[in-house]
């Protein structure tokens, strides 16, 4: 059969608009977080990346949406919760993480642009920036909730993570999250009846059991980012915590 120009446009518009239908009819699975989840992948690599691979994507599109440097004020500061928030529609599911960067005193300097308020009240802060632009600032679980509350709106599903741990031991133990960044995402979860993944349980344990030593060789270049090894790990520690929650829908898209 012979194309003609014309014919040859049409046919690669009919496959285009196909795999667009085909891909926005699956369920998506958005990740949402900072550099943890999604890195440079050269040295160092977020666990959003290779979870796709524990997840069977002829039933289910994996999007990572997180950035490097993002605590939950920026990310949505920035614009990029509203860029997920357009694309989500009913069946889909939001895995967020968030902590490593939102723990500095909330101001407008360089060191205080990403912090955010202690705890899960409803607190605010008030920000004048140089160039006259106001900002509020929240507390941490607020921006959690509101993460969880418009996810809901959208008709997808919320999953709370606790923040991974970082490389630091303390007593031949890594030192956990669960008196500050982990005990406030968990609370919010309950409060807001969304599930919850303990990750940095999940994987706190597992370096315990293997040591300081050997814990070291997934961090290439500091105690926060992790090498691809190391990002397995972490993704594994998700899926772990997926399986145990009751009644989530997520957990028939794992391979098997």
């Amino acid at each position: 059969m012979k194309f003609t120009p014309i014919k040859l446009l049409t046919a690669v518009a009919i496959i285009f608009l196909a795999s667009a239908f085909i891909k926005g009819d699956k369920p998506a699975l958005h990740t949402i977080g900072d550099s943890t989840v999604r890195n440079s992948n050269k040295e160092t690599w977020g666990w959003g990346t290779p979870i796709a691979s524990l997840f069977d994507t002829t039933k289910i599109h994996v999007e990572n949406n997180a950035m490097a440097g993002r605590s939950t004020r920026t990310f949505l500061s920035e614009g990029r919760w509203d860029k997920v928030l357009e694309t989500l529609k009913p069946g889909d599911f939001v895995t967020m993480q968030f902590g490593h960067n939102d723990g500095s005193a909330p101001d407008t300097t360089k060191a205080g642009r990403r912090g955010v308020l202690r705890g899960t009240g409803e607190e605010t802060k008030v920000l004048t920036w140089p160039d006259g632009n106001v900002e509020t600032i929240h507390t941490y679980g607020w921006y959690i909730r509101k993460f969880v509350r418009e996810t809901k709106a959208k008709g997808a599903t919320p999953i709370v993570l606790s923040m991974i741990p970082r490389n630091i031991f303390k007593d031949g133990k890594v030192l956990r999250a669960n008196n500050d960044f982990g005990k406030w995402a968990a609370e919010v979860a309950k409060e807001e009846n969304a599930y919850f993944v303990d990750l940095n349980k999940i994987t706190a344990d597992k370096y315990d059991a293997l040591g300081p030593d050997k814990v070291k060789r997934y961090f290439p270049g500091d105690h926060t980012h992790t090498n691809l090894e190391g990002a397995k790990v972490n993704a594994e520690s998700v899926v772990e915590g997926i399986k145990e929650l009751k009644d989530c829908n997520l957990k028939k898209y794992l391979r098997d």
